[in-house]
């Protein structure tokens, strides 16, 4: 391990810059994950599959709705409501991003291996 007195130059930003705040929290991140994985998941199952409260998972969707990384649609089947959460493209390019900025910050804490 070296001593560094001064930041890096211009081409050489740690990689925790790069991690989006918005995707970046635990609940958000398991969302884009799940919504990775297939072409929609509904409420109650990214509720379970995350391990979150109701009130909990829908603000978590609102934030990423309102940063275009997610569309909902709410339907009624039969005489129930449900709500669908799907990945845009921005979000899939957001969720390729932070996990590339991740592997980036691993990489660098195992030495370059």
């Amino acid at each position: 391990m070296t001593d560094v007195s001064s930041p890096p130059g211009t081409g050489d930003e740690h990689p925790v810059l790069r991690l989006d705040d918005t995707i970046h929290q635990r609940a958000r991140l398991g969302i884009l994950a799940v919504l990775s994985e297939t072409a929609r998941a509904d409420f109650v199952y990214l509720r379970d599959a995350l391990g979150l409260t109701d009130g909990n998972l829908s603000r978590h969707l609102s934030v990423l709705e309102d940063a275009g990384l997610i569309k909902i649609t709410k339907v009624f089947e039969g005489r129930r409501p449900r709500t669908w959460a799907q990945s845009t493209r921005k979000g899939a390019a957001a969720l390729a991003s932070e996990l590339e900025a991740l592997r980036d910050l691993l990489s660098r804490l195992d030495g370059g291996t």
